[in-house]
């Protein structure tokens, strides 16, 4: 998707912290939609940019994260941005299903509304049928 020289030159402006992570929001190429919030480091960053498909980095599992290898709830790039301090990434995505593992359709469905602790969004899907037990 990307050739190698782009990619370099990509990994070679971010800004890593000391983990040698870097924020990552999806956002949702046609709506607008955030999804969510994940951390890359350069091999995710790497593969996401070669392959088109998203990939991350699981802090729990210390390992790459396919989104959707679980799931099935696939994430294709449209678009790779960062910030001007070139510490953070933008995704546009083409999100198939929901983001989120708890069964929403993004990560973002906790607010406070009149000075109460809202859930402003229902589930979508089961997590325990789309997980299997496991995360995504």
């Amino acid at each position: 998707m990307t050739d190698k020289a782009t990619i370099d030159a990509v990994i070679g402006r971010l800004k890593f912290n000391a983990d040698g992570l870097i924020p990552s929001v999806a956002q949702q190429h046609d709506s607008g939609e955030v999804l969510m919030m994940a951390w890359m480091n350069r091999e995710s960053v790497k593969e996401t940019l070669s392959t088109g498909r998203v990939c991350y980095w699981s802090r729990s599992r210390k390992a790459l994260w396919r989104k959707g290898e679980t799931s099935g709830e696939i994430q294709t790039l449209k678009e790779f941005r960062w910030d001007c301090d070139d510490d953070t990434v933008l995704l546009l995505v083409d999100q198939k299903g929901v983001a989120c593992h708890t069964g929403h359709r993004n990560c973002f469905f906790n607010a406070v509304r009149a000075g109460a602790v809202t859930e402003i969004a229902a589930p979508l899907k089961d997590p325990a049928k789309l997980y299997g037990g496991k995360t995504d």
